[in-house]
């Protein structure tokens, strides 16, 4: 099953003291305003997201539809398909969507381990 495109989401305590550590590390901004707490990181194939205020603890991203430079491909899997699949495999939701739906949509999960998934489709279910 193709989630998208992958990145690692951190909940950062200082958004501007977290974009000046990780641009030492060569990570350039791609995307996101500081001044409402979100930046998107970039060095090479590698993204990063950096969150100030909005959630606790870090996650695993995947966008359905998009590409690792945000762009859109076609075909996807969309957001809600990829609910039906874990629903049939028993995988537990932690957020759901609606399964009628065709906006953008997101669902989250928890690994076995504990770490959080977010699955967050920012473009509409295909044909819609």
């Amino acid at each position: 099953m193709q989630l998208g495109a992958f990145s690692v989401s951190l909940s950062v305590q200082d958004i501007s003291r977290s974009r000046a550590f990780y641009e030492a590390l060569g990570f350039t901004t791609m995307g996101g305003d500081a001044a409402q707490g979100w930046l998107i990181l970039k060095n090479g194939p590698a993204i990063i997201g950096l969150f100030q205020g909005m959630f606790q603890g870090n996650l695993l991203t995947f966008n359905p539809g998009w590409d690792s430079e945000a762009k859109e491909v076609d075909p996807f899997v969309d957001v809600r398909e990829i609910q039906a699949r874990l629903d049939a495999a028993g995988i537990p939701l932690t957020t759901r969507t609606d399964p009628a739906g065709t906006g953008v949509a997101h669902i989250t999960l928890v690994d076995p381990d504990g770490n959080s998934i977010l699955i967050d489709q920012h473009r509409p279910a295909q044909g819609h």
